[in-house]
């Protein structure tokens, strides 16, 4: 379930980048103005910034989830972790007393 998750965030992170580097800034409305831009009809009369807003609303969105989702997942797999110093501790337990025998050589 991470890796889906993980997959499908990377993709929304190239789209969004991609959605952002497309859309124009507030200065190229004012070169327009002035005869210097192009009309746009591909995508109407109104331009292309209402459909590229909304398309972007909605990646930043799925986006969002998938990072909180992802942050959550991880949280629950930390959960069944011990930290090294845990391992140690319990390593240290777990072995048997020293004896004072000698060891007798085969």
């Amino acid at each position: 379930m991470f890796q889906i998750i993980l997959a499908v965030h990377l993709v929304m992170a190239f789209i969004l980048i991609v959605l952002v580097l497309l859309q124009q800034g507030k200065g190229a409305d004012a070169g327009a103005n002035f005869g210097g831009g192009s009309s746009q009809s591909v995508f109407g009369s109104s331009g292309s910034s209402n459909f590229l807003l909304k398309i972007t609303a909605l990646i930043a969105f799925i986006f969002f989830i998938t990072s909180l989702s992802l942050a959550y997942l991880g949280a629950q797999q930390a959960k069944g972790y011990q930290s090294v110093v845990e391992k140690v501790k319990a390593e240290e337990v777990v072995k048997p007393a020293e004896t004072n025998e000698p060891v007798v050589p085969n």
